[in-house]
């Protein structure tokens, strides 16, 4: 069974919403051998579905309507979570990621890749019956609330990607 989650919270900034659920960060927990193929079926046999695969994305952005876990099957990266491209970095945090991570980014969360190697490369799957993801590129304050609110009623999924019907997700974020 997979270890339990890495816990990291992100507070609302003048530009990105954020979320009062917590990113959560699952270690080495993709099936071997890392491949796109694999990390599919595993996520998808717990309810969250391939939506793309992509490599570095260095602009910050954040989907207000849905949730969204990268599936890192190949290189590595360091994410910067938490703010947008007007703020001071400082204030969001950096998180590296490697093949066989699984990174679960509440709808909200700004994300964008600081640095990456070996070909980093993932998936991004997102929860049984989700829209298709609108990204908002962390630059209207005056429309950061409203965008917090369409976050904010995201509804919970009843599946963990990584540990399935009820798992560590569904306690975390309740």
């Amino acid at each position: 069974m997979a270890p339990n989650p890495e816990v990291y919270y992100c507070s609302q900034t003048s530009f990105v919403p954020n979320s009062r659920l917590p990113v959560l960060l699952y270690r080495n927990v993709l099936p071997h051998p890392h491949s796109e193929e694999t990390a599919k079926q595993f996520l998808e046999k717990n309810e969250w579905f391939h939506g793309g695969t992509w490599g570095a994305i260095s602009r910050h952005h954040f989907h207000p309507n849905t949730h969204e876990c990268y599936a890192v099957f190949q290189g590595s990266s360091t994410l910067l979570i938490g703010v947008g491209p007007l703020e001071d970095e400082t204030k969001g945090q950096k998180v590296s990621v490697s093949a066989g991570d699984a990174i679960i980014l509440p709808a909200g969360v700004s994300h964008c890749s600081r640095g990456f190697g070996g070909d980093y490369r993932y998936i991004g799957v997102y929860p049984k019956g989700s829209p298709k993801w609108k990204n908002e590129f962390c630059r209207d304050e005056s429309r950061c609330g409203e965008l917090r609110q369409e976050a904010e009623h995201v509804p919970v999924p009843d599946w963990d990607p990584v540990r399935g019907y009820k798992g560590p997700l569904c306690e975390l974020w309740a």
